[in-house]
């Protein structure tokens, strides 16, 4: 079968693990340069307040930055600001319990490059949901992949709405706050609302081309 070739998210979404849904082998992208205003260190969730963003700040840098040299800029408190914001909006999400723990020791672990915390939070996220999957890294840039490969890189884009893709159709479930079903947040939002169910849930979310 071929395997894909994606770039680290932080929590990514649902439609991240839609498009990793079928596939044994996933390899990261681990030589590209960093690109502003993607998920890359961003994911949104469910607040009182509606949809918010979650950011992880960065140090400043210059020019091209190879994604593995990118560093979280831990002079900002982040840490206590962003699960502040994780526990006021999912304390009464019927499966918080289960994983707040695990997600909190992540997030104050002072990783001190995002790649590495990202690489991190895939492997819990695909844990959560049961996967056995063999998560590889490239050895160098390509351009264009191997034929066998799927490329992957940079289709959810956080410039463009899910809808414009053909990788997942909205499946509601409930979530903590309102009546209306915000799609397409992080995986979290998914779980701490859904639990064991969620794989359930990303299965039937997926488009199938």
């Amino acid at each position: 079968m071929n395997s894909p070739l994606i770039e680290l998210h932080f929590l990514p979404s649902i439609e991240y693990f839609c498009a990793l849904l079928p596939f044994e082998k996933i390899t990261l992208e681990k030589h590209e340069h960093f690109t502003k205003q993607t998920y890359r260190n961003r994911c949104h969730i469910l607040t009182a307040q509606g949809v918010a963003r979650l950011t992880i700040p960065l140090t400043a840098k210059h020019g091209k930055v190879l994604i593995t040299d990118v560093q979280i800029d831990n002079t900002v408190r982040w840490q206590p600001n962003v699960w502040h914001t994780l526990e006021s909006a999912y304390a009464k999400a019927p499966f918080y319990e289960h994983y707040a723990d695990e997600l909190r020791k992540e997030i104050f672990s002072g990783h001190k490059y995002l790649y590495e915390m990202n690489l991190r939070l895939l492997s819990m996220c695909l844990q959560w949901l049961k996967w056995k999957k063999t998560l590889l890294e490239t050895a160098t840039y390509q351009k264009n992949p191997p034929p066998d490969t799927i490329d992957l890189r940079s289709l959810i884009s956080a410039k463009k709405d899910f809808r414009l893709r053909e990788t997942y159709q909205p499946q509601p479930y409930q979530q903590v706050f309102g009546n209306i079903f915000a799609p397409n947040l992080s995986l979290v939002d998914l779980v701490f609302c859904e639990g064991p169910h969620g794989t359930t849930v990303v299965k039937a979310s997926r488009k199938e081309n």
